[in-house]
């Protein structure tokens, strides 16, 4: 078949030609967007979900979904290194920016400018990376005063009240919120919180990996009644098969449902997977329509693609002790796990595993589902372990 008319999109964020599944997540934020616009209460939401299963794609389509809502949407990635306020900094002032063209908001989109300005400049001394055009010269006293919990509150409030003087509402998206250090995101959190109370219409919608419910409780302990936490998981089997088939049939080609299931059952659901073995199915076919043979060597194509790409690049990573650890875990299946289990598979104490433990779940390729459970973050990656370490312990 016709590889220029390949359908499938894999890679990291890239929109799929079906987003299969995903109607209830994108409602709930049409409709907190939709109330604050309003000035009733909403809250904040935070995808979570492991590696894969389209968290980046879902937050950019429900961008799109909010600019045709007249929304000013605020798109942030957090990567590892950078700070919050870094980040934050510019793309609030462009959201300033769109609201001073509104008459009635003027006024407060001009102090939120000034507030923005002592922001910057008072935080630069401890987040260096801070760089960001002002329009206005900082006022005394307004967001300046170095503690970044309470600028950040004084400036998400002239933000907030800004959009209400327009009638419309900021959104904050974040993606990759777990590598946001904690005191900063105690920082956001309670600026948040404090817009709230004010019924302010400023949200945030983040996505993140799975242990970070359990990261934001932690700097703030009312983070749970201030966010909603959409789980994020994998497709059931007929959602699977819509972003399988949908796309194929709208290329006037067909497949066989023995090869639907085949890949259904291959990929566990997950969309990226999805994606790329419905991209190896395309091009291994001859011709319409796709049988199971053809997803047959398309798997084995898919697989070596995902080991070179998207397993790859995250073990390598990894410390030689980080590998043994992960190496243990897959031997005992894609899990959860116990710990003591994993600390017993190398045949050590639980406790010397600690700081390997630890290190992983900074890197995001472990979280605790609960007390004492380890489980990979990123699906499927425990047959890649297998595959890349035949031998239990060698690379």
């Amino acid at each position: 078949m016709d590889p220029v008319h390949n359908p499938f999109n894999p890679g990291a964020g890239s929109p799929p030609p079906e987003l299969a599944g995903r109607g209830t997540v994108r409602d709930k934020i049409r409709l907190c967007l939709a109330r604050l616009k309003i000035g009733r209460p909403a809250r904040s939401l935070i995808l979570v979900g492991l590696r894969g299963v389209g968290k980046t794609v879902l937050l950019d389509r429900m961008i799109k979904d909010a600019e045709a809502g007249g929304v000013i949407n605020v798109r942030i990635e957090a990567p590892e290194g950078r700070s919050l306020p870094a980040m934050l900094a510019p793309q609030l002032r462009l959201a300033l920016l769109k609201l001073d063209r509104i008459a009635n908001a003027k006024e407060h989109t001009v102090r939120g400018l000034r507030a923005l300005a002592g922001f910057a400049k008072k935080l630069k001394l401890t987040y260096n990376d801070i760089e960001v055009g002002f329009d206005y010269d900082p006022e005394a006293g307004l967001a300046d005063n170095g503690d970044l919990e309470g600028d950040l509150t004084v400036l998400l409030e002239q933000v907030g009240l800004a959009a209400k003087a327009a009638s419309n509402v900021v959104a904050i998206y974040i993606d990759e919120l777990q590598y946001v250090p904690e005191p900063q995101l105690a920082a956001l959190i309670s600026a948040l919180h404090r817009c709230s109370q004010q019924e302010l219409p400023i949200v945030v919608i983040g996505a993140g990996s799975p242990q970070l419910r359990g990261k934001m409780g932690a700097a703030k302990s009312y983070a749970e009644r201030l966010f909603d936490f959409p789980e994020i998981g994998p497709l059931s089997r007929e959602d699977a098969t819509d972003a399988i088939v949908k796309p194929i049939e709208e290329q006037g080609a067909g497949i066989h449902a023995e090869a639907i299931a085949l890949i259904v059952d291959e990929t566990r659901g997950y969309p990226y997977f999805l994606q790329e073995w419905g991209k190896h199915a395309w091009d291994v076919a001859l011709h319409s329509p796709i049988t199971s043979r053809d997803v047959e060597q398309a798997s084995r194509e898919a697989v070596a693609a995902l080991d070179e790409s998207f397993f790859r690049v995250r073990f390598d990573r990894l410390t030689p002790k980080e590998k043994e650890y992960l190496r243990a875990m897959a031997e005992l299946g894609p899990g959860p796990h116990r710990s003591g289990d994993i600390a017993a598979a190398l045949k050590r104490p639980p406790s010397s595993f600690g700081p390997v433990r630890k290190s992983l779940i900074d890197k995001g390729m472990i979280w605790s589902p609960s007390h004492g459970d380890t489980a990979f973050t990123v699906p499927l990656f425990d047959e890649f372990m297998k595959r890349i370490m035949p031998d239990k312990g060698v690379a």
